[in-house]
């Protein structure tokens, strides 16, 4: 793959700032209302991209924010946004957090901010860890309402819940301790049909992940439709924690999401 002059797109960012709006948004899905933050560019009906963070995570997540610094430089919104139970959104986490409601969030999301007017109707989805599993389940229903994503970009996914290595049981100082039974009940899932329905797929994995294998990235990339691309870093773990690999990931992301989402 070509590389990409990451200044130039750095330096835009920088250009343009001044011009950049970043929007607070609220949306109500089944009655729970959710908090986000749409950052646009200073270019008439940009393409949106609409993020997912990990189970725990939120919108201040480390990749979220990378994203928002950097793809309004590009031309391209994004929007990030606190699932239920999460982050500044309403609803309790160890009630409100299941697949099934991430996906209709995230679907929910799509709408609300294409209901604004604000942002042409070319999105793509991106999602890590819970939040890529997110991206896959809701792929499918935004195809099925007639707004099939262009592509997405999923970092250290899992496509089976089964191979989870690591599942976190003990509270912290926002919730706390959850029994299994919360994870048998709200995050069994196997995503192997709807990853057949996915294209123009850019995967990360650290060869290493303590989480989650980098072999549901292998599954996920050899069932979905072309073009994809599979990245692995080695010895990279499930944060994405190694600097070297971060600048990997945002240097591939904008190449594959300016493919997407700007070039005819």
């Amino acid at each position: 793959m070509q590389k990409m002059n990451l200044r130039l797109y750095s330096s835009c960012a920088i250009n343009t700032r001044m011009k950049i709006l970043s929007k607070t948004i609220q949306f109500v899905c089944d009655a729970i209302t959710i908090h986000g933050i749409l950052h646009l560019p200073p270019t008439p009906n940009p393409p949106l991209v609409i993020g997912s963070h990990g189970l725990e995570g939120t919108k201040e997540s480390a990749k979220q924010a990378l994203l928002a610094d950097l793809l309004p430089g590009m031309g391209i919104a994004f929007f990030r946004f606190d699932h239920r139970g999460c982050g500044e959104s309403d609803g309790i986490f160890q009630q409100d957090t299941s697949l099934d409601k991430r996906a209709a969030d995230m679907v929910a999301a799509v709408k609300h901010v294409l209901s604004l007017g604000l942002t042409s109707r070319k999105i793509a989805l991106f999602g890590s860890s819970l939040g890529g599993a997110t991206c896959i389940e809701a792929w499918t229903r935004l195809e099925d309402q007639g707004l099939t994503p262009q592509g997405a970009v999923l970092c250290a996914t899992p496509i089976k819940s089964e191979t989870i290595k690591n599942i976190p049981l003990e509270g912290t100082e926002d919730r706390p301790a959850l029994p299994i039974s919360f994870f048998e009940e709200n995050l069994l899932f196997d995503l192997t049909r709807a990853a057949n329905r996915m294209d123009n797929l850019l995967l990360f994995h650290g060869s290493k992940d303590e989480v989650v294998p980098w072999e549901n990235s292998q599954t996920l990339y050899d069932l979905a439709r072309h073009p994809k691309e599979l990245i692995i870093h080695e010895n990279g773990d499930h944060r994405m924690s190694n600097k070297s690999q971060q600048e990997d990931f945002t240097e591939r992301t904008a190449i594959w999401l300016k493919g997407c989402l700007l070039l005819d």
